[in-house]
């Protein structure tokens, strides 16, 4: 078959397949307004995961499950828009790290509202300027969040969705010829994280100019041609900055986990994962007696995390995640036990960290 034969055939299959996504979305259009008449969320973590699964499963390849997530989940994420647009809150600016998780589960068609803190995310879902909001919980290399533990203890809203991502470098340039860049932009902890490729390419006495975020070194790196930039290929695609170097940092085993929040509660899926914080009483061997509940009802345990209480000097509330959904009859038991200990966070799909392992 010839050159021409083939494109031919690609045609017919792309025909194909717009004829049977609109026939999704119309089908899409009918779910919406069963779910208006019951006023059910549009976004179903659970529902989302259970498809992939399916899908996964069905797939001989050569499509890779990473594939499959990033195809279906823009499908998915157009799909929502088409039933309701909804805005997303995230912090940091347009191009950050988190704006760049928060577009991989809600899409490039979404409204996006750029926040400047973690308090303020969780402002615009409270206040419904924004449905969902996404911030980071913990990294990989620097550890947990405290801030959005915080904002997690004091708030109304669950999580509804978790999700992991690497965090790579990227460097940027209108400057072809890298011996002629004069100066870099980037944020002081971009720049520490890719200092052995800074060192490789000569560029480690080259003027290190520091900004608020490598967004902005981004953008500052699209108007200057003597100039480079390290940043995310979020910012790079956003400010149309040529990516010389992808992967640049050092560890690439740098990873955060981030939250999807909102004001609704998950129905039970086949993997869930559970998040409280636990605000025990302080006597001695009050956590070890509350965690024994955990192993007598076979519950899992994934992390225990300490935090300074906000009402009492040298006292501490213990966040928790665990397998199993808030509607599990031996989750149901501690909590009741624990009624006046416990806040319930959320119970959502748990993220799988496949893709992450094999970025790394």
């Amino acid at each position: 078959m010839g050159l021409k034969d083939l494109r031919r055939k690609i045609d017919e299959i792309d025909n194909t397949l717009l004829e049977l996504l609109n026939e999704r979305m119309n089908i899409v259009k009918e779910v919406g307004k069963l779910k208006n008449q019951d006023k059910s969320p549009i976004y179903r973590p659970e529902r989302e995961q259970e498809i992939l699964n399916r899908l996964k499963e069905l797939n001989r390849g050569p499509l890779t499950n990473e594939a499959i997530d990033a195809i279906f989940l823009e499908i998915f994420a157009v799909a929502r828009n088409l039933e309701k647009p909804e805005r997303v809150a995230f912090l940091g600016p347009i191009g950050s790290f988190t704006h760049q998780a928060a577009e991989s589960r809600f899409g490039a068609m979404s409204s996006y509202i750029s926040m400047s803190s973690i308090g303020a995310v969780f402002r615009a879902v409270e206040t419904k300027e924004a449905k969902y909001g996404v911030v980071p919980i913990e990294n990989s290399i620097n550890g947990i969040v405290g801030e959005t533990l915080d904002f997690l203890g004091k708030s109304n809203l669950l999580i509804v969705a978790e999700l992991y991502m690497p965090i790579h470098h990227s460097f940027v340039s209108l400057q072809e010829d890298i011996t002629k860049i004069k100066r870099i932009y980037s944020k002081d902890i971009a720049f520490g994280q890719c200092r052995t490729f800074l060192g490789e390419h000569g560029l480690e006495n080259v003027e290190h100019i520091l900004v608020e975020s490598t967004s902005k070194a981004a953008k500052l790196a699209s108007k200057d041609i003597d100039s480079g930039a390290i940043c995310s290929h979020i910012a790079a695609k956003l400010y149309n900055v040529p990516i010389l170097f992808e992967n640049i940092e050092d560890r690439h085993t740098n990873t955060t986990r981030f939250l999807i929040i909102s004001d609704f509660k998950n129905r039970k899926s086949q993997n869930d994962k559970t998040s409280i914080l636990a605000k025990l009483k302080d006597r001695p061997g009050a956590l070890v007696k509350f965690l024994e509940d955990f192993e007598k009802e076979s519950i899992n345990l994934t992390k225990i995390e300490s935090r300074p209480s906000p009402k009492k000097e040298f006292t501490y509330w213990f966040y928790i995640d665990f397998d199993g959904h808030v509607e599990d009859e031996n989750i149901k038991r501690v909590f009741q036990k624990h009624k006046s200990e416990i806040k319930w966070l959320g119970s959502y799909v748990k993220a799988s960290l496949d893709g992450v392992k094999n970025e790394i």
